[in-house]
């Protein structure tokens, strides 16, 4: 009988206040679906940054006679020697951050730039007496770059010292930006649908004052007067939160396995497990922040 009465005092606030309902429904479903995007967007940044720091290799380029002539400052003793060529790569496998070597003669350096840049009117006109000849590196960890670096930079036979890494950094620092964007704009539409929340139980809490009244005379319980008002919110919040789910299926059905996925091959995006994963987390906010928000919205305007 009592949770019959419950049911039925749930319907009759959702049908009183169903404008304020729908609202409270939308804000929560933008907010949620900003939310588990967000936390996809995090995952797929972390997938993209395993996958190409494992490619990633420090070059370290070698002065010719072109360089010495060019850019005395930065090869002030003249071209590389063999000497210095060998004492490089031994010491480059000497340390153990150090996975793999590869040398680069001048010969398969413009034959790489001839491939790379045969539209550029510049590939006709350069030598393969300008092309650098350089070390390719591989390390265990590419953030260790900076022992490289450091050991490399500046000494005789050396033009320059280059992380591929850094050239990657620019796109996971646009990438993280819009994650914080929208994450940002996630709180600030939590903080619409908190707000409509507080209004849509004020409004029924104040809509049905009468029967609360006769309740408490009666002797109910805090709890059995607020559960209505409680459960009203966490149904919303629900359904908002089904409808955060269906738009991060939708994007990954049609944004990401449908457009982006069939354009952009060289990247490996987030799969069902984990839009399938985020979900659940998905559902529990969508249930619990309603509620706890009502609750606190109760103490204030419903003094049982």
């Amino acid at each position: 009988m009592r949770a019959h009465f419950v049911l039925s005092e749930i319907g009759v606030g959702l049908r009183r206040n169903v404008t304020m309902t729908l609202a409270v429904v939308v804000s929560v479903a933008l907010s949620l679906s900003l939310l588990g995007g967000s936390l996809l967007a995090r995952e797929q940044v972390g997938s993209m940054k395993d996958f190409w720091y494992d490619k990633v290799q420090v070059s370290i380029f070698l002065c010719n006679k072109y360089d010495a002539e060019a850019d005395p400052a930065a090869c002030p003793r003249g071209a590389v020697t063999d000497e210095q060529k060998e004492e490089i790569e031994a010491e480059l496998n000497a340390y153990d951050i150090v996975d793999q070597v590869w040398s680069e003669s001048a010969e398969e350096a413009y034959e790489h730039y001839r491939e790379q840049e045969k539209d550029s009117p510049l590939a006709a006109v350069v030598t393969p007496d300008q092309m650098q000849e350089s070390f390719r590196v591989k390390l265990h960890d590419p953030e260790k770059y900076e022992a490289i670096s450091t050991a490399f930079a500046g000494r005789d036979g050396v033009h320059s010292v280059q992380d591929q890494r850094a050239l990657l950094e620019n796109l996971f620092q646009l990438l993280n930006g819009v994650n914080i964007a929208a994450l940002g704009l996630m709180a600030l539409m939590l903080v619409v649908a908190l707000l409509l929340i507080v209004n849509t139980v004020r409004v029924s809490a104040f809509s049905r004052r009468r029967e609360t009244g006769i309740m408490r005379l009666v002797g109910a319980s805090s709890f059995y007067i607020q559960a209505p008002f409680i459960l009203e919110a966490a149904i919303a919040g629900i359904i908002g939160a089904l409808f955060a789910c269906g738009l991060l299926v939708s994007g990954k059905l049609f944004l990401i396995d449908g457009f982006l996925d069939e354009r952009i091959q060289v990247i490996d995006f987030v799969g069902w497990d984990a839009v399938v994963s985020v979900m659940p987390f998905i559902l529990v906010v969508g249930a619990l922040m309603p509620s706890i928000a009502a609750m606190f919205a109760l103490r204030k305007y419903l003094k049982v």
